[in-house]
């Protein structure tokens, strides 16, 4: 088994990402690393858990079922309401300052679980065990937890670092294809933004990494995790940097929130939105045409994705106005001058936005797009 620990730099002082095949299998004795606790509450979701329970319990528990609290991991889910519950739960169990809290499940779990125990009793100890492609290459580093409000997504929650991340590849095997897919868009987001080279071998075997070949996912995963932890722990409250990981967000946010978190799974949103934007920095007079053909080519390439919304360009601003990157009612977008390299923008013209909105439907054919 091949282990390899990536270090994010934080505030709260540096944690480990353990990435490899089979190191759930370590998970007890990772956690005992960290140090004793008086209890460990595992929190998950009921699909996550008939799929992984098994192999979670054989590497860390939880021995007593009391301490394995579940809830809907559906985006609609991702609110205030289930934070209360979920803290209620670990009244009830007996969870103290002295427990830890380990989030088993996707970006839905971790962002949940992650801001339960950044307010429980003020901060205990998290661990994130990610077993969707999303998590894993993106959403369980940087310590960005959260929930969703009517009004946006994202816009309550807290920086609140984990003090371990253990990132098993073989979790992937369980994944429904849809949710495999769509969290290919992150990794083709890390590629756009930073690095060219993983954009080029992408290009390449995007066929050997949908059939999660191995090989490409040894590959990957690690080089994804390297990628996120040089931003965060050069900017790990999103000062500036860290923007450029929010590449395809502003579109994609917008499309989960007009369609109230029902159509979209976050992969696919963003897949759409990082298309959008690719477009938008042509507009803008900044991503050259090769670049906008590179990226929408490799994102189809993804596989079908739900459709573009049935709804005016006017009210998809609007929704973009909500998202927590704009400022003062300014439009903030992160577009890519060339496939590498990612920058912020604010002066957008207002136009050359809603024409790409206009156009965005025909990005993709009929042939790929499905209605599931």
């Amino acid at each position: 088994m091949k282990r390899k620990h990536i270090l994010v730099k934080s505030s709260a002082g540096a944690y480990a990402v353990v990435c490899g095949a089979g190191v759930l299998q370590r998970g007890a004795k990772e956690i005992a690393a960290l140090g004793e606790f008086s209890s460990v509450h595992v929190i998950s979701s009921p699909k996550v858990w008939r799929a992984v329970g098994k192999i979670v319990r054989r590497g860390i528990g939880p021995k007593d079922a009391s301490k394995l609290h579940l809830f809907d991991d559906a985006e609609a889910a991702k609110n205030l309401r289930t934070v209360e519950s979920l803290a209620r739960a670990l009244t009830r169990s007996g969870a103290d300052r002295n427990s830890a809290l380990v989030a088993i499940g996707g970006g839905v779990v971790g962002d949940v679980a992650g801001f339960v125990a950044a307010s429980y009793l003020r901060g205990i100890a998290l661990v994130q065990i990610p077993t969707t492609v999303v998590a894993q290459v993106d959403s369980s580093i940087g310590g960005k937890t959260g929930v969703n409000l009517p009004e946006g997504k994202n816009l309550v929650g807290a920086f609140y670092p984990p003090r371990l991340v253990l990132t098993d590849s073989e979790m992937l095997r369980t994944l429904p294809e849809r949710e495999f897919r769509g969290g290919l868009a992150e990794v083709i987001k890390h590629a756009a933004i930073a690095d060219k080279r993983m954009f080029a071998y992408l290009e390449k075997n995007m066929e050997k990494v949908q059939r999660r070949d191995g090989r490409a996912l040894e590959e990957l995963i690690p080089r994804n995790v390297q990628i996120k932890a040089d931003v965060v722990g050069r900017d790990e409250r999103e000062g500036g940097l860290r923007e450029i990981l929010n590449f395809g967000h502003t579109f994609g946010h917008a499309l989960e929130s007009v369609t109230k978190y029902g159509r979209y799974q976050h992969g696919e949103a963003v897949a759409w939105g990082m298309m959008a934007a690719a477009l938008l920095g042509h507009e803008a007079g900044v991503t050259r045409a090769e670049d906008v053909s590179r990226i929408v080519a490799l994102v189809r390439r993804m596989g079908p994705l739900p459709p573009w919304p049935r709804i005016s360009a006017t009210a998809l601003v609007d929704a973009m106005r909500s998202d927590k990157k704009a400022r003062g009612g300014k439009l903030r977008f992160v577009l890519v001058p060339k496939i590498g390299k990612a920058c912020s923008y604010d002066s957008v013209p207002l136009e050359a936005l809603k024409r790409v909105l206009r156009f965005a439907p025909r990005l993709l054919d009929e042939s790929s797009v499905f209605r599931g």
